[in-house]
């Protein structure tokens, strides 16, 4: 069956989720609305709409004249299996010690690799973004400098593939959360298919609201692969809930933004380590004085 997406961008957070909202009232009814931030520092967010029947460009032209946004570019999506495009697209990562791959390619595991296995029903944390491959090679580096830590956070999981990975090297409970219910699904799924659920406690929470995240802390090691807003508006809680000499490791960031989120962490405490760049992303690792 083919489906239908109609593009858009806009100046604005409020504005593109007040103009998702409203789409959603369109005739033919959308499948699916999407707001997303273009991460190029322009301040523009991408509103995405997903249709069975062709759309009317008509109505789209005027919700683009309301808010003031681009003309919507319109679409035909052919329909393909995307899971298993997207299985057979993506090769297996190595980041330092770790492998994560599909379950497609479990017979590719190289000797002396810790494995994570990560399958593309979701793509963002597969390790083939810049930022989780960056998140994937600090912790390595902390590791071969001795780091043995027992509290980790992974702040803003995603897949949950830092957590694992943190859980395949060291002991303890370590908790992963992130704000979007359904990104806690897919995490404990891979939790579970890892072998690691009593290892790894997912939960639903913004930022570092929740009283497990309170309760399990201060932590040695805290991950947040998330992006230089929340990476500064979290800082003061995140400094507050690291041991002294211990370590966050921070990407979402991209290069540009790097000195600015340096800047913001250094004034909670924390001197920068490590700057690893991967293409147009940075991940810091930063250690509280």
């Amino acid at each position: 069956m083919t489906t239908y997406s109609a593009l858009t961008t806009l100046a604005g957070e409020d504005a593109a989720y007040d103009m998702a909202e409203a789409l959603e009232d369109l005739v033919p009814e959308p499948t699916g609305v999407g707001v997303f931030e273009i991460e190029d520092g322009s301040g523009l967010w991408e509103v995405a709409v997903y249709f069975t029947e062709k759309p009317d460009a008509g109505a789209l032209a005027v919700f683009s004249a309301l808010f003031d946004a681009k003309p919507f570019n319109i679409s035909e999506i052919p329909d393909q299996d995307w899971v298993s495009k997207v299985q057979r697209e993506l090769a297996p990562v190595e980041a330092g010690r770790f492998f994560v791959y599909g379950s497609h390619d479990a017979d590719k595991l190289p000797e002396g690799k810790i494995p994570l296995l990560i399958d593309a029903a979701m793509a963002f944390g597969t390790g083939h973004h810049g930022t989780t491959k960056g998140c994937l090679e600090a912790f390595d580096t902390l590791l071969s400098d001795g780091f043995d830590g027992r509290r980790i956070l992974d702040v803003g999981c995603g897949t949950a593939v830092l957590a694992m990975a943190a859980a395949k090297m060291l002991p303890g409970t370590i908790l992963a959360s992130d704000i979007d219910p359904v990104a806690v699904d897919v995490a404990q799924a891979n939790v579970v298919s890892n072998g690691l659920k009593d290892q790894v406690k997912t939960l639903v929470a913004a930022g570092l609201d929740a009283a497990p995240i309170a309760q399990n802390g201060p932590y040695d090691l805290i991950f947040a692969n998330i992006l230089k807003g929340p990476l500064i508006s979290l800082a003061p809680e995140i400094s507050a809930n690291v041991v002294e000499g211990g370590y966050v490791i921070l990407s979402g960031i991209l290069n540009e933004q790097a000195e600015e989120v340096a800047a913001v962490y250094a004034k909670n405490g924390f001197n920068t380590a490590q700057k690893a760049e991967i293409v147009d992303w940075t991940t810091l690792i930063m250690r509280k004085n």
